[in-house]
């Protein structure tokens, strides 16, 4: 692979044109550039609340997108992976000569003369660079970062609209997704790799290409940085056998670099065996706290004291669609989560039944991308062992050709689940689901909706068509 540009991005009066500017990446990124004194236009397929949102702050945001949404006098237009070739906003571009550029690219660039920070790994990416921002924040360091989710406390953007903050310092926080091998494209100077599993098989024929796609990310680190690797990973000798920089592994292993150590909601940060931090988990499930724990890591790499490093994570208040309590209607409690790999489902579905404890536990999950489902079904159905009754919507579809479209199906993994003796039901519309809880949920019980597609959206009608007891 050739390595990713290194010239500078200086944006200063540069017309930028987002093409898909209400994705969360894109819409985080344009805010960015903004910041750093380019003009920043936009267009999107869509009226959505980031759409909405981003007009509001001042950006003309062109809907539906064409080639006549492409503005006269732009410089550079900027592409999420997303968008193919063949897009008539591309086509316009190649048209006019002017420059295409995917959004990592640019996001890599901007790292060139600051010390980035690239948070990696197959989840877990938002909530530890949230976390990280706040701690940061919190003690009067100014990052300019870019989050893929809504995290109130530093200052997020619309729902599902991302966050970002050209701030005063030289730091630049990003996540670095391994989709489309976009995390090739940043020039890091500290590097989480917060997991690797198999994911993305749509582009990745096997977890060995996965493995060698982030070994080559901790390559671009620079020198002088800095690697934090998950201790536990089968795959971290692998991926950091050719490295320059130092690396450190954590972990809950006593053998850790970093030795995270859980006593019910009460977390010790050890290094080399010595505590150097500790805090109150406002989040269950050891999953947050590892991803807390990394965060911690990296903000006092950064500059941040530990005990107020402590401090800022026992006040950390979450963010969207990561756990996130919605309240409760008639004694059901409604929770909100973003997860939708199997590893995620089942660390979550775990952390609330620890946590709530409560008479029943009904997953409302919606599988994103077919490719997805089909590839780790097998995964997907050892994942709902601490739900007592699963209910599937269909799969959100994105990304995946028609073909692939037609090699699953949401009732396939329904009868799968069925046949492992698991509670599934195969329901949609989105509106029928809504009722499937109005009868079935009793008091007691917590209904939690996952997903990264829009399957928040049935929580939300079935929680506000009453008055919240909370």
């Amino acid at each position: 692979m050739p390595p990713p540009d290194t010239h500078c991005a200086d944006l200063e009066g540069q017309h930028l044109h987002f093409v898909g500017i209400g994705g969360s990446g894109m819409s985080g990124l344009a805010r960015l550039c903004q910041a750093r004194g380019a003009v920043v236009t936009g267009s999107d397929r869509d009226e959505s609340p980031t759409v909405t949102t981003l007009r509001g702050q001042g950006f003309a945001v062109a809907v539906p997108q064409n080639e006549d949404a492409l503005p006269a006098g732009t410089d550079r237009v900027v592409v999420s992976a997303a968008i193919p070739i063949d897009h008539p906003e591309r086509a316009a571009a190649r048209r006019r000569g002017l420059p295409v550029e995917k959004y990592a690219a640019l996001l890599g660039r901007l790292m060139i003369g600051r010390r980035g920070v690239a948070v990696a790994g197959t989840h877990g990416k938002s909530t530890t660079t949230s976390i990280l921002c706040h701690a940061l924040l919190q003690n009067g360091l100014d990052p300019s970062f870019i989050l893929g989710a809504h995290c109130e406390q530093i200052g997020g953007g619309a729902r599902a609209g991302g966050a970002a903050s050209g701030g005063a310092s030289d730091v630049l926080i990003a996540e670095a997704c391994e989709y489309d091998r976009s995390f090739h494209n940043f020039h890091p100077t500290h590097g989480l790799i917060l997991n690797v599993e198999a994911d993305h098989l749509d582009l990745y024929a096997s977890i060995d290409e996965i493995v060698e796609s982030f070994a080559y990310f901790a390559t671009l680190i620079r020198p002088d940085g800095s690697l934090l690797i998950q201790h536990e990973s089968p795959h971290r000798m692998a991926i950091t056998a050719g490295v320059t920089c130092a690396v450190e592994t954590l972990g809950f292993a006593p053998q850790a670099d970093w030795q995270i150590e859980l006593d019910g909601r009460h977390v010790t940060l050890k290094d080399r065996g010595l505590p150097v931090a500790e805090w109150d988990s406002p989040m269950p499930g050891d999953h947050f706290a590892y991803n807390a724990a990394a965060a911690a890591v990296t903000a006092h790499r950064l500059g941040a004291p530990w005990p107020a490093v402590g401090a800022a994570i026992s006040g950390f208040a979450g963010l969207d669609r990561r756990m996130q309590l919605i309240g409760q209607r008639g004694g059901v409690t409604l929770v909100d989560d973003y997860g939708h790999h199997p590893t995620e489902i089942d660390t979550t579905l775990r952390a609330l039944r620890s946590h709530h404890q409560p008479a029943r536990l009904i997953c409302v999950f919606q599988p994103h991308q077919h490719s997805r489902t089909r590839h780790l079904m097998e995964q997907f159905l050892v994942s709902f062992g601490a739900a007592d009754v699963v209910i599937v919507p269909e799969i959100f579809f994105v990304r995946d050709t028609e073909h692939e479209r037609q090699s699953v199906t949401a009732g396939d993994l329904v009868d799968r689940l069925r046949e492992r003796g698991v509670k599934a039901r195969h329901v949609h519309p989105f509106g029928a689901i809504a009722e499937q809880l109005e009868e079935l949920a009793r008091p007691g019980d917590l209904v939690v909706t996952m997903g990264a597609g829009d399957v928040w959206q049935i929580g939300r009608a079935w929680f506000d068509s009453r008055t919240a007891d909370a």
